[in-house]
């Protein structure tokens, strides 16, 4: 019943960053000593994700965990998954951090994208110190392996610049905070060397902590083949990515259809042009040219056979009155 109500007035007085969205944690005490234990609770986080408490010396909400996890109690942390709606109960042991107080209790996600959130906790007993000025140094390092995401689209095939995003997480093993970082963004071909590009990175990554960063990569129009994607931060290279571009082929299947295309205009308008300019023979001219007719007997072909040739009759004689071999002609009457 006692933890019921611990659990109830948690709840009551978890922070207003809850109602916004973002990680909050609420801790059943805000004081206790070593050999204690206490309840935090969480509202606003990835759902189904895995996080890890702990608690952390040399550390406050403004500035982080000073040192990172080395700051921390390890032995002594605990693992909570969150539930469907973002929220976890999970009862910490109370443990003296190697660094002294201001402490805080640090709840950061395992996987995924990166949540951090830290609370204020008095380590009863524990030696208290002032915290570190922010004199210290700065030292970004690649703690994932970097990979480029993005796809090509279809204007990229006819020779469109090829983009992508270059997608690296990085954690700061130096003493200071990085606020607003600028990398330096290469790509190679071959054996040229690179080509830097500086590009801001919005945001602050305390002392100890990580955080995924993102640059554009884009080429030039038409390239293809095999590229190398590097970023250097100060004259440091972190990270270096290769990048297979193939060719693009609508771009050679246009050239085609172009020699294709322009000789079959050209001979097409050198036709029409030739049809235009050459003369035409009109009807006025036609009356000029006569037709040479011969006659009948001339126009006789030698080729005909005699057999086939017919003999016209004289003008004075006619069929019926021709003389006939077989009937002779009778002198007078008898």
């Amino acid at each position: 019943m006692l933890a019921v109500a611990a659990v109830a007035l948690v709840l009551l007085s978890a922070p207003a960053a809850a109602a916004d969205g973002k990680p909050a944690v609420a801790l059943s005490r805000k004081e206790a000593g070593k050999g204690g234990e206490i309840t935090a609770t969480g509202s606003g986080w990835r759902p189904n994700a895995l996080l890890m408490l702990l608690i952390c010396g040399q550390a406050s909400p403004g500035r982080g965990v000073i040192g990172g996890t080395n700051s921390c109690a390890n032995a002594d942390g605990r693992a909570v998954t969150t539930d469907a709606r973002g929220r976890f109960s999970k009862r910490l042991p109370v443990a003296e951090p190697p660094k002294p107080c201001p402490c805080v209790v640090h709840v950061a996600t395992v996987t995924g994208e990166q949540a951090v959130a830290d609370v204020v906790f008095e380590v009863a007993g524990h030696p208290v110190a002032p915290l570190p000025s922010q004199t210290g140094t700065a030292r970004l390092s690649v703690l994932a392996a970097a990979r480029l995401e993005g796809d090509d689209g279809i204007l990229v095939r006819f020779g469109a610049p090829a983009s992508r995003k270059l997608v690296v997480t990085v954690g700061n093993l130096g003493s200071a905070p990085v606020k607003d970082p600028v990398f330096q963004v290469g790509t190679s071909h071959g054996v040229f060397a690179p080509a830097w590009e500086e590009q801001e990175w919005k945001g602050t990554i305390p002392p100890g902590q990580k955080a995924r960063v993102e640059l554009n990569v884009q080429l030039t129009s038409g390239a293809h083949g095999d590229y190398l994607v590097s970023m250097k931060y100060g004259e440091k290279v972190l990270a270096a990515q290769p990048w297979g571009v193939g060719r693009p082929w609508g771009v050679t299947l246009f050239w085609i259809l172009l020699c294709l295309v322009v000789p079959a205009a050209v001979f097409r308008i050198g036709m029409a042009v030739v049809d235009r300019v050459r003369p035409r023979v009109g009807a006025a001219g036609a009356g000029r040219h006569r037709t040479v007719r011969l006659p009948a007997a001339t126009a006789k072909s030698p080729k005909t056979p005699r057999a086939a040739t017919t003999t016209t009759a004289l003008p004075w004689f006619t069929p019926d009155s021709a003389p006939s071999e077989n009937h002779p002609t009778t002198k007078g009457h008898s």
